[in-house]
């Protein structure tokens, strides 16, 4: 699979722009809020263990790897998903 990476940075820049405060300070992990509700959701493991990361649970890769494609795909990975083929 190819991804755009100008679209990437875009939205991890578009990101860092929803989550940040005291004038332009954002934190370089993810909102804890929206982590849990992944978890709730089922899509990721628990982000409140001594970990530093966490796992996508089978339903989250599916909905991530989708969503990745939908959103930082480039123009001939995205015409391969909406016609079905496997991506590389």
């Amino acid at each position: 699979m190819n991804y755009d990476r100008n679209k990437i940075e875009e939205s991890i820049l578009a990101l860092l722009g929803v989550f940040e405060f005291d004038n332009g300070r954002v934190w370089r992990r993810y909102d804890f809020a929206v982590m849990d509700a992944l978890y709730a959701k089922g899509l990721i493991t628990d982000p409140r263990s001594r970990n530093e990361s966490v796992y996508l649970t089978d339903d989250g890769i599916a909905r991530a790897k989708a969503l990745a494609i939908r959103y930082f795909g480039d123009s001939d990975s995205v015409k391969k998903h909406e016609r079905g083929s496997p991506s590389s």
